[in-house]
Formats: structure tokens, C-alpha cells, sequence
């Protein structure tokens, strides 16, 4: 049987006619000198086509009916012709194997970000180099309209909106150089030329010396580098230029994110840094093809510095902290698997990840606690949270001046060395529960009730002024009488009112009326600078750790972080612990302040702190103090919110008052990028349990290098979202609907992925159904802005005139 075709040959230059051959095989004449002879022998039929590789990324039935099957067959489909330089044959070397075998990895690299392009040539025109940087232009018009929307009527509202009364307040103590937890703002105060004498109180009118709407315009300059790291952040991601402008639209446009950059808030910069180390975690993850290169090591520095500088802002950068490590583990884990891996290059890996990723992160955090306590080196309203000795080195503290030795009639405060620990504390107000005596409690801020006196047992002789003194010893049994009150430190076998296995620690008597259940036993545990108990002779202040045993019950006096009741002011409760642990910090003490005529003062350079003490002593402060913000079930928060109420943006928070005649401000998203954020993240889920099912049954939807990136954008922003979202529902603080703003973000994200996905991006649909599509969005998302627009420039007048701002029964927005 004849075949349909014949076989062209390159047998090189022709010979010369009439030329002979010794060849022992048939000699065909060479067609550029025998056309004649090639025209005579044409087929009858000539092919429909030429087979051209690659087959591998079919499915086998479908690559088998590529293949012509006898004569007058026909290809079911006809494709373009490819060079064959342009093929990788290394690629789709399919190493002897069937040419219809499943899909395999290629050899080379296979980037899931961005797609790789060489770097062009050095430009040496202005034309080439504008040419080149084209892709430029796009985020700075979005940065230019981010100016405008941050900026516009910025100074428009003269009062303390929101909580601008608290860290407006920080700054103030901070650039008195008093000592508190925040600075930041502080610092750009400092910048504005303020001068720290204002007491931001909420609601209060800003006068001509606070440089307020400065300062506005510093912090709302972190929101403004908001939409162009949108912007670049999709661009790494490997997304489409539509989906590209799509995102840096929708960070413009979404009016919470600009209403909460506009005043003197923290939001801005945490929501900034959120930014940058999602970016810098892009950028990094598009230098996997090149590790260990200068561009490898600058952006995973990047990742480390920008984790330290969320994470300094607000304890909420942890999360996207958490993203990072996340992503880390898998990538460590993969080149674990890749047994090409020299062992050296796993090591330098996990060194690098190490060094970059955790080292570097701690170094910046700590960095900014120690400016933190350079900067601020005088005594505040904050410096009650610290350590006694860390007190004693602030300038305007009076610790230092504190006589050394302790002595019966001295009066002095207890501090407790707990993490966060207050000082002994006592009010007239009593119990309303249990033996309905005078409370005691744990206190944080200075104040006369925590003043208490060191006297002997009811059976001793009583105290003497002009007698000899008696030194504080270890072993020795004391009353503590509360200086305001003159009642006594009392205990015994009721239980307390929270801690219920540990017995009620009250005040009883007076200085004339008592019992043996006033008797303290104190017990020392060391000595920060002598050392171990042993060497104590006798209890000094601040520096002596001890514990007080009640002598009747043998409990020890405890105050640990649980929080009395409205009854009890919100303050810590002190009860007696039963159970003798030698190593519970919340039972040791040391005396704080110490006033007695009688002794000299101390010595200075005996109350030095050491920076990583104070430090640790801050961050548990911190938390104790943030966990402390729990709803209060006797009162109505009307700003507070919940968790499930965000996604789908149930409630809105007004900002200020709500009067006719006041500017207000309601913090609230633009609806359809929340809804549409949320409903993205469900069908993401749906999509990709799809695709999965699909490749177990053997259809291919994409080539290997579409499904990593698939799966490689939807993991940042599901997996972002998740851990931004999921510890608020856990959490027992009370929230707001701010928290939820760098949740926003990675919700943003997967929206634009699954329209890059479905639609941008999509082969089936044509180039002009992709821009009536994106024209559709852009222009849903902006008219959905422009509607809300006034609730983050501030709306006047009585609210209910504006119609149409209530899209949600939730929202309090009109006046009911």
C-alpha cells in the first residue's frame, strides 16, 4: 500500500548533474537540481498537515485524534505552526517515556508569581527609557488620586474625633518624654511642632496651638502608599494588568480604609506595614529561580524588617507575621523533597530563613523598645506598669531617694512581680459578697490608697516612734496597716470572690481593734543584686523579691490578672493562695516606695535595670492591659461589634457626635468591595475543591504552570485572611469594626484573583468582552465609593437628609 505522502529529506548541497555515486543504495535526485523529477512524483493527496510536538499537556484521547489515521484522514483541530527554536525541548523531554503519558513537571523552574522576562538592554534614549517604564505610569496616577481622596477636607472637622483623644494623649506624654506605651504618633507630633501641652479629651475643640491637621497629614500619608503597593503587590502576584488596576481601585476606593487614614490614629501605619510585607513576601517568592542572588537576600531582608515594623506597631501584625512563617514552612518543606538539593544549599536555606525571618524581626522589635525607653526618661502616668527598679531611673522618680533598708514604721508600697502586676491597694468600699469588708485590691496607677505601714503583732509591744529601730528581717510576723484607712491586712477561710479556691484577702479593724488574722509572715526570696535568700540579711527596697505568708491559714497573699467586677472598679483581685508554689511569680512582692525620717536614703547605682527585663516586663504589661479590655456585661457598648458582623458588613461605628450641627464621620466599607471580598473566598474554596476533583478524574483545565499559580495566589489570600480573621473569633477583648481592615486586604485579593481567573485572564472570552467586563467593575466599584464618599470627608447637617446611606438594618447611621 502506497503511503499518503512523501518524506522531504536535507541531503545537503546538490550534486553535479551527471555526477556518480558508489552508494548501494537508491539515489533520489536532489529537488533544487531535478525539479522535474519532484513535479512527476507529487502525491496524489498531499498531507493535511505536519505532526508537530508537544503532546504531552493533552489528555490521551484528544492528542490521539490530533494523529492522522490513513489516508484523507483529518485533524480534528489545526494549530500554528512553532519553530523549532522556539520550542524547549529540554522542557518536554519526556525521557523515552510515551508520548501520551500523564503530565509531568517540567525540568526547568516553574515560577507561580510572576512570569519571568529577561531584563531589558540599558537605555540610551529618554524614548527608550520612558518606553521601559511605561508600566510605571498606572500606580502613579493611583498614587496621585490616593493624595487627593487622603487629603481632601482632611482639617475639616476642629474636635477630637474618635480615638484621637487616646493617642493623641500617648503623643502628648510622649513628647513630654513621659513614660507610655505608644510612639509613633508621638514621633509625628514631634514633627508638626507640637509641643505636648494639649489633653485631647473626646469631642474637645483642637486649639490654635495643636498643629492637628499636620499631624492628620503625616499619619494619612501611610494610607496614600496604600493603593500603589496594591498596585505592585498584584503586579508580583503574577496577575493580569486589568486585575492589576482592579485592585489598586478598590484599596482607592473603599471608604473605610480612607476614613480610618484621615485622623491621628494607628490604623494607617499598621495597615501600611500589613502592605509591605505582603509585598516584600511577593517579591521574594519571584526570586525562588535565583537563590542566594543579591535580589534573593534583599527581599527576604525586606519580609524580616517589614515583619519587625508591623509587629512594633500594633501586636495585630502578628498575624500577617503568621502568614509569612506559613508560607516559609512550605517552601522549606518542598526543597526538603528535592533530593537534587545538595545538603549545604538545605542548610544555607534554613540558616537564611532563620537569620531573616526571626532574628531580624526581633532585632527591629526590640529596637524600637529600646528608643522606646531612651526617649521616654521621665516619670508618667504610665510608668506604674513597669518594675519598681525600671521606676527608679526615670527622671522626676523619687525611688531612688528611697532609704535602703526597710524598718518597722515605715510606710511603703507593694508592688507585685507578676508580669503586669499592680500595686496593694485598699478602698473604704467593701465586698458585696463574702465577709462584706473593706476590699483590697491590685491597683496600676499611683495613688494614697496604696500606702501602708509596717507595724508589729497585736501581742508585741506597740511601735516606738523614739525607741531603737528594728530592721525587716526574713521570718519576721508584721501587721500592714492601710495608711488611709488605718484598717489592717486581714485574711481567712472565705472564699474569694473570684478565685474560688484561694481564701478572701480584706481590710479589718482599725488601729485599735484587731486579731491574730492581721499577722503576715514574711518570706524572702531573693535579692536582685545580693542573690540568693541566703545572703539577705535584710529586706531592702526594690530590689528584695519576697512573699508574705498569712500566719494563721499559712496561704500566701496573690494577685495574678483576673479582674473584679464593676464592683471592684475593673481592678485585679487579691486573694490568699492555698497552695504554697515557691515559684509563682504573682505571689512575690517588693516594696515600691519607701518613707521613713528615720534612715538615710539610699544609693543610686543599686536600682539599675537591665534592658531585657524591662523589656520582656512591657510586652506582659501590655498584654495584661489589652486582655483587660473585655465587654463589660453591665454596660452597653454601642461601638463595640462582633466578628461575624464584618464580612458581610452588618454594623458601622459613628466616629464622633451626631448632633445638627457637628461634622460626623461613620466608619463603614464600601459595600460591594466587602461583599464582594467575601463572597470571593467562598467560591474560591468551591473552585478549587472542583479543580481538584476534575484532576483525580484525569481532565486537565490548565498547564502545571496556570494551577501553580492558581493555587499559589489563592493560599496568600485565603490563608492571610483566615489568620487575620479567625483569632478575633477566639479572642475575648472587645472589638470593632476596625479590626477587621487588614482582614480587608487579603479578601481584596482573592476577588481580583478569581476575576483574573474566570474572566481577565479566560481564553474563550474575547479581548473586548475582558475590557466591558473590567469597564463594568471599575465603574461599580467607583459609583459604589462616590455614594458613600461623604461618610469619610464628613457629612453636615442633620444626617437624616441624606437619603439612601442605610443599606443595612444594622446600621446606625440615621437618627431612629
Amino acid at each position: 500500500m502506497r503511503p499518503s505522502g512523501q518524506v522531504a529529506l536535507d541531503l545537503g548541497p546538490p550534486f553535479e548533474d551527471g555526477a556518480s555515486s558508489s552508494s548501494d543504495f537508491e539515489e533520489i535526485p536532489h529537488p533544487a537540481a531535478h525539479n522535474t523529477y519532484w513535479t512527476q512524483h507529487q502525491p496524489a493527496h498531499p498531507p493535511p498537515r505536519q505532526e508537530e510536538l508537544p503532546l504531552h499537556y493533552m489528555n490521551e484521547e484528544k492528542a490521539r485524534r490530533r494523529v492522522v489515521r490513513g489516508p484523507g484522514g483529518t485533524p480534528e483541530t489545526t494549530y500554528p505552526a512553532t519553530s523549532e527554536k522556539d520550542l524547549d525541548y529540554g522542557a518536554f523531554d519526556d525521557e523515552g517515556k510515551d508520548v501520551y503519558s500523564k503530565m509531568k513537571a517540567s525540568k526547568g523552574p516553574i515560577s507561580s508569581g510572576r512570569p519571568r522576562r529577561p531584563p531589558p538592554p540599558p537605555p540610551t534614549t529618554v524614548r527608550e527609557f520612558f518606553l521601559q517604564n511605561l508600566e510605571h505610569i498606572p500606580p502613579i496616577v493611583y498614587t496621585l488620586l490616593s493624595c487627593w481622596t487622603r487629603f481632601h477636607k482632611i482639617g475639616k472637622s476642629g474636635v477630637v474625633v474618635w480615638d484621637e483623644a487616646h493617642f493623641g494623649k500617648f503623643g502628648s506624654h510622649y513628647l513630654k518624654r513621659e513614660f507610655y506605651f505608644d510612639m509613633l504618633v508621638g514621633f509625628a507630633g514631634l514633627l508638626s511642632g507640637y509641643d505636648g501641652s494639649f489633653g485631647f479629651e473626646s469631642g474637645s475643640a483642637y486649639p490654635e496651638t495643636v498643629p492637628y491637621v499636620a499631624m492628620r497629614v503625616m499619619l494619612a500619608t501611610f494610607g496614600v502608599a496604600l493603593v500603589p503597593l496594591g498596585w505592585y503587590t498584584a503586579v508580583e502576584l503574577g496577575m493580569s494588568w486589568m486585575a492589576c488596576h482592579l485592585v489598586a481601585l478598590m484599596v482607592l476606593c473603599d471608604v473605610a480604609w480612607l476614613c480610618i487614614s484621615r485622623f491621628i490614629l494607628l490604623d494607617s501605619m499598621l495597615l501600611f506595614f500589613t502592605f509591605t510585607t505582603v509585598f516584600c513576601l511577593t517579591k521574594f517568592h519571584n526570586q525562588k529561580y535565583q537563590p542566594f542572588s543579591f535580589d534573593w537576600w534583599l527581599w527576604l531582608i525586606m519580609t524580616g524588617y517589614s515583619i519587625g515594623c508591623v509587629c512594633s506597631v500594633k501586636w495585630v501584625g502578628f498575624f500577617v507575621t503568621c502568614l509569612v512563617g506559613a508560607y516559609t514552612l512550605e517552601d522549606l518543606w518542598e526543597k526538603f523533597g528535592d533530593l537534587k538539593m545538595p545538603v549545604r544549599d538545605q542548610v544555607r536555606h534554613w540558616g537564611a530563613r532563620v537569620a531573616c525571618l526571626i532574628v531580624l524581626p526581633i532585632l527591629v522589635y526590640m529596637a524600637s523598645f529600646k528608643l522606646h525607653f531612651m526617649v521616654l526618661n521621665h516619670s508618667g502616668p504610665g510608668d506604674a506598669q513597669m518594675s519598681s527598679l525600671f521606676q527608679a531611673n526615670l527622671v522626676g522618680n523619687t525611688f531612688n531617694q528611697n532609704p535602703l533598708e526597710i524598718a518597722l514604721g515605715s510606710k511603703v508600697t507593694l508592688k507585685n512581680m507578676g508580669w503586669g502586676g499592680g500595686l496593694l491597694h485598699s478602698h473604704v468600699q467593701t465586698y458585696p459578697v463574702g465577709s462584706e469588708q473593706q476590699q483590697v485590691t491590685c491597683y496600676h496607677y499611683k495613688d494614697d490608697n496604696n500606702d501602708w505601714v509596717i507595724l508589729p503583732r497585736w501581742d508585741e509591744n506597740p511601735y516606738d516612734p523614739e525607741g531603737s529601730i528594728r530592721f525587716l528581717k526574713d521570718g519576721d510576723a508584721v501587721r500592714l496597716q492601710h495608711a488611709a484607712t488605718t484598717r489592717n491586712l486581714h485574711s481567712h477561710p472565705i472564699t474569694a470572690p473570684i478565685s474560688k479556691l484561694n481564701n478572701e484577702v480584706s481590710c479589718y479593724g482599725n488601729a485599735t481593734i484587731g486579731d491574730y488574722q492581721d499577722y503576715w509572715v514574711v518570706e524572702v526570696v531573693d535579692d536582685i543584686h545580693r542573690g540568693h535568700r541566703e545572703k539577705v540579711d535584710k529586706i531592702h527596697s526594690l530590689t528584695t523579691r519576697l512573699r508574705l505568708r498569712h500566719q494563721a491559714s499559712g496561704c500566701y497573699l496573690r494577685a495574678a490578672n483576673a479582674v473584679l467586677p464593676q464592683w471592684g472598679f475593673k481592678q485585679i483581685e487579691v486573694s490568699c493562695d492555698k497552695e504554697n508554689n515557691p515559684k509563682d511569680v504573682h505571689t512575690y512582692w517588693n516594696v515600691e516606695s519607701h518613707w521613713n525620717e528615720r534612715l538615710p536614703a539610699g544609693d543610686m547605682k543599686l536600682y539599675k535595670s537591665p534592658f531585657l527585663r524591662d523589656f520582656w516586663h512591657l510586652n506582659v504589661a501590655m498584654a495584661t492591659s489589652n486582655n483587660a479590655l473585655v465587654p463589660d456585661p453591665d454596660k452597653e457598648d454601642i461601638l463595640a461589634s462582633k466578628p461575624f458582623d464584618w464580612p458581610l458588613l452588618r454594623v458601622g461605628l459613628r466616629m464622633c457626635g451626631w448632633g445638627d450641627n457637628q461634622t460626623k464621620y461613620y466608619l463603614i466599607g464600601t459595600p460591594v468591595i466587602w461583599w464582594g471580598g467575601t463572597v470571593s473566598l467562598v467560591v474560591s474554596g468551591l473552585v478549587a475543591l472542583v479543580y481538584i476533583m476534575r484532576q483525580q478524574r484525569k481532565y486537565v483545565d490548565m498547564d502545571l504552570r496556570e494551577w501553580e499559580h492558581f493555587l499559589y495566589v489563592g493560599k496568600v489570600a485565603m490563608v492571610g485572611w483566615v489568620l487575620h480573621y479567625l483569632p478575633f473569633m477566639i479572642m475575648g477583648r472587645v472589638t470593632y469594626i476596625h479590626h477587621y481592615l487588614p482582614t480587608l486586604y487579603f479578601s481584596v485579593l482573592m476577588l481580583a484573583h478569581l476575576l483574573d481567573h474566570f474572566v481577565f485572564s479566560a481564553r474563550r472570552l474575547s479581548d473586548r468582552t475582558k475590557r466591558i467586563a473590567f469597564a463594568v467593575s471599575a465603574f461599580i466599584v467607583f459609583a459604589n465609593f462616590w455614594w458613600f464618599k461623604g461618610v469619610a470627608f464628613g457629612i453636615d447637617g442633620p444626617i437624616n437628609e441624606y437619603w439612601g446611606l442605610k443599606w443595612r438594618s444594622g446600621w446606625n447611621i440615621y437618627n431612629e
